[in-house]
């Protein structure tokens, strides 16, 4: 089906033809579930003994997925989107950090970064992933309504002065900051979090925004829930599908419980779009951002704001995709003059693996998206020739 979203030289006007060839490369190994299986093997394998692979990494698929390896290095591509009319959403996306010590020295990068955007109109959210401010084992426990003992208590305490930390900076740089939904184990203690956080800093607007994964079948009674509990703030929502179905079904089979993820895509599709009535049934105290390399669902909410006649720049409303992902989206809909980021992580090399890698598992478990995107390059790759004979 021919959309706005087919057109590639848009699309892919920021790309070179060296990096379309690259694009190409990297869907293809993305494509086979084998290959990006042993991949990742052995790119572990790698780091676990040092071998040097980090310069072959950097120039393939660190290039394409991510901005550089500081906040200043990704300045070039910032510019760059944002003469398209793409917004950027820096992430400092390294994972699996352990200890207190690397806890604090992650609290006070996400505490730089809100600094180096301030005041920065091709900048306007910041992200975060609770895990990286705390221990993971100990967000399971206060999802799981445990009880923590005077040390675990101690230690809580430090990870909601980190969380706090964060949401006051982005409150007095009056940035916008997206807090990261992760896996259903420790979402429960991230929703509550969140949600004291909207209520101390959005009374007047949307600062601390949630994000809802729709594969969940229990998120809309979620939303209703607290919209419904809490009348007097301005709630701020990311909606995506969800990004580790496969391991929560894995989980839920091991355990012999009852799935948390929607039973099959159909379902996942209605609830997104359930969940879309509802933020658009309530749009005058909620803003949102659609986070979804999902064409339909753009198309909907596209069409959703020309029947009630919100403006295609209107803050309320924001579409983000990844960045290596979906540019035939993000550059279409920044032509266009909606309100469009591309989520930009940046960081060591070797610390952003956990993130390619997790890129690449999700793009081979999606069914479509690769495909999707290989055919965009192609027919790229095919005008460009043609436009040159």
């Amino acid at each position: 089906m021919n959309t706005i979203f087919s057109n590639t030289k848009d699309a892919f006007s920021i790309k070179t033809d060296f990096e379309l060839l690259r694009a190409h490369f990297l869907f293809k190994i993305i494509e086979n579930r084998f290959l990006v299986k042993i991949g990742a093997f052995l790119i572990n394998f790698s780091l676990k003994f040092y071998i040097p692979i980090n310069p072959l990494i950097k120039v393939t698929v660190f290039n394409h997925f991510c901005g550089g390896v500081s906040e200043s290095d990704c300045n070039p591509v910032i510019n760059k989107m944002y003469n398209k009319n793409v917004c950027s959403v820096l992430d400092f996306s390294t994972e699996a950090f352990k200890n207190e010590t690397e806890f604090d020295k992650c609290y006070k990068k996400k505490l730089s970064v809100l600094d180096f955007i301030k005041n920065r109109v091709e900048i306007p959210f910041a992200v975060f992933k609770p895990t990286c401010l705390g221990r993971i084992g100990l967000f399971e426990k206060i999802s799981s309504d445990k009880k923590l003992n005077v040390m675990e208590e101690e230690e809580w305490g430090r990870v909601q002065f980190r969380f706090e930390g964060v949401c006051q900076k982005a409150f007095d740089n009056n940035v916008k900051i997206l807090i990261d939904a992760e896996e259903v184990s420790v979402q429960k203690a991230i929703d509550d979090l969140t949600l004291k956080m909207m209520i101390k800093f959005n009374r007047e607007k949307a600062i601390v925004y949630n994000t809802i994964q729709m594969y969940r079948w229990d998120r809309l009674d979620y939303m209703n829930n607290i919209l419904s509990d809490h009348s007097d703030i301005i709630f701020g929502f990311k909606l995506v599908r969800g990004a580790y179905m496969e391991k929560e079904r894995e989980i839920a089979n091991r355990l012999k419980i009852k799935s948390p993820i929607c039973k099959d895509k159909e379902s996942t599709d209605m609830n997104f779009n359930l969940a879309i009535d509802l933020l658009f049934n309530n749009l005058d105290r909620i803003s949102f951002v659609c986070g979804s390399h999902n064409e339909d669902s753009i198309l909907k909410i596209m069409k959703m704001m020309t029947k009630k006649n919100i403006n295609k720049n209107d803050d309320k409303i924001w579409f983000g995709q990844l960045y290596g992902m979906s540019d035939n989206i993000s550059f279409n809909l920044g032509i266009k003059g909606y309100n469009v980021f591309k989520i930009l992580p940046f960081g060591p090399v070797r610390n952003l693996i956990p993130y390619l890698i997790r890129r690449a598992e999700e793009n081979t478990s999606v069914k479509g998206q690769t495909g999707r995107e290989l055919q965009l390059i192609l027919n790229e790759r095919k005008r460009r020739k043609l436009e040159k004979i």
